[in-house]
């Protein structure tokens, strides 16, 4: 047994002593969107998000780096009340900077298993837009209303990750959750902050990604 369990070992950990060198540059990030409809509430969700990132070597299997994007989402509802109809629509957008670290640990001569430490920050704006309209008889009423509050939001997350070289200038990562806090304030007079925990190895919130790599 113990035979058996060295072997192990030795494939797993031993049969490479592969590095990423000190000095190397790469370029990634994340491209995302999403739509969800609720025909049942009529209520509209779609969002999207660009993230590209640049990381730096500083050491042999350690990398620190920055995101600089943008993300968007859109809700939009329509309820009925009597005979009023609203048109409702919530956008929040935002400049997305991104500082991180990620420490890499060698499995095999092309993958590896990553950490990453991130801290996240937003500078966005809240729109709030409804339009209602009230239909009594052959008379109609509309009246619109439009808001606009900026927010920031800051975190601390920890995300764990694989990446496999296809060769010595791609290569394809993978997060799998994160662990982290989020806190956000609308700019506004007596607002809170409103925070955000999660704690996690999620199989549905796994993202993928392309890195190309200025190998040394």
């Amino acid at each position: 047994m113990k035979k058996i369990l060295l072997a192990g070992a030795v494939a797993l950990f031993g049969l490479s002593n592969a590095q990423i060198a000190k000095g190397t540059t790469y370029l990634s990030g994340q491209v995302g969107y999403s739509q969800t409809e609720n025909n049942n509430t009529d209520k509209k969700v779609e969002s999207y998000k660009v993230l590209p990132t640049v990381g730096y070597f500083v050491d042999t299997n350690l990398a620190v780096g920055l995101g600089l994007g943008y993300k968007n989402d859109n809700t939009k509802t329509v309820s009925t009340i009597g005979a009023t109809t609203v048109d409702a629509k919530e956008t929040v957008s935002g400049f997305v900077v991104a500082p991180f670290v990620r420490k890499y640990w060698t499995v095999g001569e092309k993958l590896y298993i990553f950490g990453q430490l991130e801290v996240p920050m937003v500078f966005g704006q809240n729109k709030d837009e409804a339009t209602s309209t009230t239909t009594v008889g052959g008379t109609t009423a509309t009246t619109s209303t439009s808001t606009k509050n900026n927010f920031t939001s800051i975190g601390v997350n920890v995300k764990p990750g694989l990446d496999y070289f296809l060769n010595k200038n791609w290569s394809i990562e993978a997060t799998i959750g994160e662990f982290g806090y989020n806190t956000s304030k609308v700019d506004v007079d007596g607002a809170k902050r409103v925070n955000d925990y999660k704690f996690g190895l999620n199989l549905s919130s796994v993202t993928f990604g392309v890195k190309y790599v200025f190998a040394k």
